[in-house]
């Protein structure tokens, strides 16, 4: 589902050429959950952005859902991602113009799908919302927008979830309540989990984990 090889990036600097990611190479099956941790500055965001082709490696390839992104185009990268890849991210990313319902319709309206509205619903229902559906980002809660972006995550049904510090503005009680929907919806869809996280706890609900320090893999295996 995600190969990655020999993946490198360095950016050029007034005091020379800084590399943030040096030479990391792994491999998930479908249905694999990945967490990827490490202190601040490691690369874990920079990682992560790579395997879902926001950015471009200065060298190494990825490889996703069968397809080597790193020679196409934006337009085709975004194509990719639109057909295999969810995301929630710490900050939610909702557009507030729009509602619950709206929001959550908004990757397949882009790939042109009008006929989602039942499936965006039902995972609003999943998620715990279905008394939501009308309301906006500003009306919600932290907790509840997360929610509403994990549901957004699934509605494209991808092969592969994307999560950058998922519970990070989250108290407590709510990022615990985030975590079991994750992994619920992930075992329910049998979608690969890919999971960068501060939180170790969280990272042992993951098969495998990767654990990143100024740029490089210090060590990868099971997550206990």
């Amino acid at each position: 589902m995600l190969k990655v090889q020999q993946l490198t990036k360095a950016y050029p600097t007034v005091h020379g050429t800084l590399t943030v990611l040096h030479s990391v190479d792994f491999a998930l099956q479908a249905g694999d959950a990945l967490a990827i941790v490490g202190p601040s500055g490691s690369g874990k965001t920079t990682l992560l952005g790579l395997c879902a082709g926001l950015d471009q490696p200065t060298s190494g390839t990825v490889t996703l859902a069968g397809r080597e992104i790193g020679g196409l185009s934006e337009d085709e990268r975004a194509k990719v991602r639109n057909e295999h890849v969810g995301f929630v991210f710490q900050n939610f990313q909702l557009i507030p113009t729009l509602t619950a319902l709206e929001n959550v319709l908004v990757p397949l309206e882009l790939r042109g799908d009008r006929g989602g509205e039942a499936e965006a619903r039902a995972l609003l229902d999943r998620v715990g919302l279905s008394e939501r559906t009308d309301h906006y980002p500003v009306q919600l809660s932290g907790g509840e927008q997360q929610r509403v972006a994990l549901a957004r995550a699934f509605v494209n049904r991808p092969k592969i979830l994307f999560c950058d510090e998922p519970t990070g503005n989250l108290d407590a009680d709510t990022a615990h309540a985030m975590v079991e929907l994750i992994f619920g919806l992930n075992r329910e869809k049998g979608t690969t989990l890919v999971l960068v996280t501060h939180d170790l706890e969280l990272a042992r609900r993951c098969r495998r984990v990767i654990r990143l320090r100024g740029g490089e893999v210090v060590k990868e295996g099971g997550a206990g």
